[in-house]
C-alpha cells in the first residue's frame, strides 16, 4: 500500500472520530460545538478525498475499502452518541434507518462483489445527496447550541430527518439495481 493524499484524508477522518467522541463528552467549555467543526472537517474530507483520488489518478483498491469505512464509523459513532445524549424515540427511529441502510447496502455491495455484479449498486447521485444532508445534520446537531439565534439542534434534526428519506430512497434505488441478481435462481 503506498501511502498518497487521498488515503491521508481518509485515515484523517478515521483518527478524527476518537477527537469528536472526546470532545463531545468533555466539560469545558464549547466541547459540543468544537466536536461539531471537527465531525465538519472530517466530513468535508469525504468529500475532497474522492476529488483528490480522481483528478490525480491516486485511485487505489485501498482507498476504495477505506473511504466508505471511514464514513460508516464516523456517521455510526455519532449517531449512537446523539441517540445516547438526547433520546427520543424518533431520533432513535432515524439513527436505526441509517444505520441498518448503510449495514444492507454494504452487505449488498460486497455480494454484489462477488457474483460480479458490483458495477450495478456503484454510488448514486440519490446516495451522494443523502450523505451530504446527513453530514449537514449530523454537525448542526452535535453543535447543538444556538448559533445567531438559531436553533442549530432543530435544523440538524430536520437535515437528519430528510436524509433518512433519502436514506431509504437510495437504498430502494440500489435494491431495484440488485434486484436481478437477488432474484435469480442461479447459484
Amino acid at each position: 500500500m503506498k501511502l498518497n493524499l487521498a488515503i491521508i484524508l481518509t485515515l484523517f477522518r478515521i483518527a478524527a472520530i476518537p477527537a469528536v467522541v472526546i470532545c463531545f463528552y468533555s466539560t469545558i467549555p464549547n466541547a459540543r460545538p468544537i466536536a461539531a467543526v471537527l465531525f465538519g472537517i472530517a466530513a468535508v474530507t469525504d468529500f475532497i478525498d474522492g476529488w483528490v483520488a480522481r483528478r490525480f489518478n491516486q485511485t487505489s483498491r485501498f482507498g476504495e475499502f477505506l473511504d466508505p469505512v471511514a464514513d460508516k464509523l464516523m456517521v455510526a459513532i455519532v449517531l449512537v452518541m446523539l441517540v445516547q445524549a438526547q433520546s427520543g424515540w424518533f431520533e432513535d427511529i432515524i439513527a436505526m434507518i441509517i444505520i441498518g441502510r448503510e449495514i444492507t447496502i454494504s452487505a449488498l455491495r460486497e455480494w454484489m462483489a462477488t457474483i460480479g455484479e458490483r458495477a450495478n449498486v456503484k454510488v448514486s447521485a440519490a446516495g451522494k445527496v443523502k450523505t451530504t444532508l446527513q453530514m449537514f445534520g449530523i454537525a448542526f446537531m452535535v453543535y447543538k447550541n444556538p448559533l445567531f439565534g438559531i436553533d442549530m439542534y432543530a435544523v440538524g434534526f430536520a437535515l437528519l430527518v430528510l436524509a433518512a428519506v433519502m436514506t431509504i430512497w437510495s437504498m430502494v434505488i440500489y435494491l431495484k439495481a440488485a434486484w436481478p441478481a437477488i432474484s435469480s435462481d442461479q447459484p
